[in-house]
């Protein structure tokens, strides 16, 4: 019996009775088996279908097996591939498993060792794991699907990842399912908004402080680097990090040790990097704003998170899943949306991404009267700027940008002006302006 009875098979074969024949006997096996009867056909399923694992046979017209399995490593990464051929040779078995191909067998399949391939190679990979690790992470589209595979798949080592992503996608729900799915799951998960304190308050909080550090500190704290021993740190909006604190998080991460604030020893720190940003960071690093070696530190594997608009397919189910649980909490007699209603959902902008959705379901639940949510509820809960809360981060950009364009037009674009009624040199105020992509010039008389 399967080790992995919900796993997904993707078969692939261009002679329909063979295709037919090996379906029904590895799904009265318990796997879920997909087909496909050339490899062109077989990517279309792998762009729209989770998929767990790829058996293809390797002497096909259209595109062979091993040309599919190449197109397959480009656009899925890390999926097992076990390749079939009734022409089967020690130096074919020997080219594909060198190309990276999970197995080779000789048709016909003996029954036993096929049935082994499949068990090692889903073990081997771990891609049909136990889900639990996802948390409440709600998708079926493709881009999210093989975006998890990946997380999953770098959960599993310990490098430093990058998680890029626009506001309101869900980057810390990512970084703690990759925590979850880790060797490190039983140990903490701590997370921070780099740009959500200031300077002195932020190194204090991620690397502890002495007592009598600063005034205020009557007594010693331990840091966030500590705090996570043994688990992951995840530093949010690590792009809006102030300088002089990354040069000190650049020494804590070559050294894996970590120095209090007033202190002067140094404490050995065991804690995985996670790390996020909604900012270009290369533009950044161009603009001296962010530690090109840093950068380097962090991104040793980056993820990227599709927008709302992006997994557009997901908005209904997102919708619904919301919909019960925001229901759960405070009228239980609220059981779904009327088909207009889903229509303007699944036609909104989303500028605030999944963030946004969330309070929108949030609003119309707390309005509804009716058990079915109609098209003028949501319609008034997707209307005005109010929608949408805006974090503290993108609060406070919002205001560094109204109040940059204030100084800039009363000082008709005299930077040295501007920047002495804001109280900062030259250099910082050009930083700022860069930050936020304004052009004194455009305010000069």
């Amino acid at each position: 019996m399967t080790q992995y009875p919900s796993a997904r098979l993707l078969l692939v074969d261009d002679d329909p009775g063979l295709l037919k024949l090996l379906g029904l006997r590895l799904s009265s096996e318990g796997y879920v088996v997909v087909t496909a009867a050339s490899g062109p056909e077989a990517l279309r399923v792998l762009g729209r279908e989770k998929i767990d694992l790829v058996i293809s046979d390797l002497r096909m017209d259209e595109m062979d097996g091993m040309q599919l399995f190449s197109e397959i490593q480009k656009g899925w990464p890390g999926m097992p591939v076990i390749i079939l051929t009734a022409h089967g040779s020690i130096p074919d078995a020997v080219a594909a498993t060198r190309q990276g191909v999970f197995s080779f067998l000789t048709k016909p399949v003996d029954r036993d060792a096929l049935y082994k391939a499949i068990d090692d190679a889903l073990s081997h990979t771990a891609t049909v794991a136990d889900d639990s690790w996802k948390g409440n992470i709600v998708t079926r589209s493709p881009l999210m699907l093989r975006l998890l595979d990946q997380a999953h798949m770098v959960a599993q080592s310990d490098v430093s990842l990058l998680i890029a992503g626009q506001s309101g996608t869900g980057k810390e729900v990512l970084a703690r399912a990759i925590h979850n799915a880790s060797p490190r799951s039983t140990k903490p998960f701590i997370a921070i908004n780099c740009g959500a304190l200031p300077e002195q308050l932020l190194e204090s909080e991620l690397f502890g402080h002495a007592r009598g550090a600063f005034t205020g500190a009557v007594s010693s704290r331990e840091g966030l680097f500590q705090a996570a021993e043994g688990g992951t740190l995840f530093l949010d909006e690590i792009g809006d990090m102030p300088a002089p604190l990354q040069v000190k998080l650049l020494r804590v991460l070559q050294e894996r040790k970590v120095r209090p604030l007033g202190s002067n020893r140094d404490i050995d720190i065991n804690v995985r990097i996670i790390s996020a940003t909604h900012r270009d960071l290369p533009k950044a690093m161009a603009r001296g704003e962010f530690r090109e070696d840093l950068f380097y530190r962090l991104n040793v594997v980056s993820l990227k998170i599709p927008t709302l608009q992006e997994r557009a397919e997901d908005i209904p189910l997102l919708a619904n899943h919301l919909l019960r649980e925001a229901a759960n909490r405070h009228k239980p007699f609220v059981r779904s949306f009327s088909t207009d209603a889903m229509k303007r959902l699944m036609t909104a902008s989303w500028p605030g991404n999944v963030r946004q959705l969330v309070n929108v379901i949030e609003q119309c639940v707390a309005l509804t009267s009716a058990p079915v949510i109609g098209d003028a509820l949501v319609e008034q809960a997707l209307e005005g700027e109010n929608t949408v809360l805006p974090t503290f981060v993108e609060a406070r950009s919002q205001f560094e940008l109204n109040y940059l364009r204030k100084l800039l037009q009363i000082a008709k674009g005299n930077v040295t002006h501007a920047a002495r009624m804001a109280g900062r040199n030259r250099t910082e105020f050009y930083k700022l302006l860069a930050r936020h992509d304004l052009d004194a010039g455009d305010f000069k008389e």
